[in-house]
């Protein structure tokens, strides 16, 4: 009977835990969640500076978050000091960001498939070959530093900054495109339009684009949100946790989860 009763206790905190946590992941916006470990101690969300730049921060929580300051590691051209107190949320980790400086001896470079490079240039010999730190998606960045170790010998103080990257990278860098233009036209992988119609019954997603992305970077298929979750719906197994569908790609198989709204009603 009292293992019963301990049993009972501990799934009434982690049920608490959850929710409060869940909560937390709202004022920041699902639509910014990249990933979410099925435990919840780890998050990754994206966000986009005054540029339009994309910014990952990876969120790590321990059992006595929020007593306790989570560990923040983000690709931001600046030592990322995070202020926070017993009182703080996910979101005060999300507004903490600031703008970076043209004075700052690090620069981050899109080098395509959701991968970035942050460069620490050394002031005092800025043609050297810089420190550096990449992120994106795991296997792909494992990929990248192999690459990029393995030529480290091939930097030359003579040719320009961006030649020298793509020749250690064996890549030809993305060329710069107006802001995310191209990224708002994109088609549902579901419903196969760019936007949903113009629908008093969508409510809030009337009209939009499509704002999910299969995070499986050979698949990268785009969705509607609404389109994703009818079709998670439709499948026997899906998972939902509070207001939460777990399932598959339609296109990949690799696990997706959208939060169900009520939009419709």
């Amino acid at each position: 009977e009292h293992t019963e009763q301990t049993r009972c206790t501990e799934l009434a905190k982690s049920s608490s835990v959850y929710r409060s946590l869940y909560s937390e992941i709202e004022e920041v916006g699902w639509e910014r969640l990249v990933r979410l470990g099925g435990d919840l101690t780890f998050l990754s969300f994206r966000i986009l500076d005054a540029k339009s730049r994309v910014h990952f921060v990876e969120i790590e929580l321990d059992e006595t978050y929020p007593k306790s300051p989570p560990r923040v590691s983000a690709d931001v051209p600046y030592i990322f000091d995070l202020k926070w107190s017993k009182s703080s949320r996910l979101k005060d980790v999300v507004q903490q960001f600031q703008k970076p400086s043209r004075s700052m001896c690090c620069r981050q470079i899109n080098i395509g498939n959701d991968c970035y490079i942050m460069l620490y240039i050394n002031a005092d010999d800025p043609k050297s070959l810089p420190e550096c730190r990449f992120m994106g998606p795991g296997p792909v960045v494992d990929s990248l530093r192999r690459i990029w170790q393995r030529n480290s010998r091939k930097w030359t103080k003579d040719k320009p900054y961006l030649e020298n990257i793509a020749c250690l990278l064996e890549t030809q860098l993305p060329r710069p495109i107006d802001v995310q233009k191209n990224d708002q036209q994109v088609e549902c992988g579901i419903c196969y339009a760019q936007c949903l119609p113009v629908d008093d019954e969508l409510g809030v997603n009337s009209g939009s684009g499509t704002d999910y992305r299969c995070d499986n970077t050979t698949c990268n298929k785009a969705f509607h949100s609404v389109c994703l979750g009818d079709w998670l719906r439709s499948i026997t197994t899906t998972r939902q946790s509070f207001d939460v569908l777990f399932g598959n790609c339609p296109y990949c198989s690799e696990p997706v989860a959208v939060k169900i709204t009520d939009s419709r009603t």
